[in-house]
């Protein structure tokens, strides 16, 4: 596995692992109706340009050539987005994503919103649990988890 420095023509591949990495991964621990309002459709230029902001460090991590999962990260820690392709699941690839933006990070402490099906990984990575919440998308509830941890 290799892991690499997100570019610009990466994201078709991204957008398309999220929508699938959602429906297959998170629909164990979220409704139909919240993983449809969670991966709704978005705009590839926008999708794209989300990761290019000032400040912010995005990766991708790549197996014979294909993108299996990618992360990014505010240069103050927040952990953004981290999805892993559903066939590459529990390989490895979410930690060494998450292990490569915290040790280029100059934050003092990281933080996360992560979704239940992410908190377990988080945990297990020194997070803790800061607050639950809840937020609303297209009139459904979708629960995740404000967790943090000092470097």
């Amino acid at each position: 596995m290799k892991i690499r420095k997100m570019e610009r023509g990466d994201g078709e591949k991204t957008l398309r692992l999220f929508y699938e990495t959602v429906r297959a991964v998170c629909s164990r621990d979220y409704t139909a109706a919240q993983t449809a309002v969670w991966a709704s459709p978005r705009g590839e230029t926008e999708w794209t340009s989300s990761f290019f902001g000032e400040g912010r460090r995005a990766l991708v991590a790549e197996e014979g050539g294909e993108i299996v999962g990618f992360a990014d990260m505010t240069q103050d820690g927040y952990f953004d987005r981290l999805y892993v392709h559903k066939n590459f699941q529990r390989r490895g690839v979410a930690a060494a994503l998450a292990d490569a933006l915290e040790e280029g990070s100059a934050a003092s402490s990281f933080t996360v919103h992560a979704s239940v099906t992410a908190r377990g990984f988080f945990e297990k990575r020194g997070y803790v649990l800061v607050r639950e919440n809840i937020v609303e998308r297209g009139g459904e509830k979708l629960v995740n988890f404000y967790m943090k941890k000092e470097k």
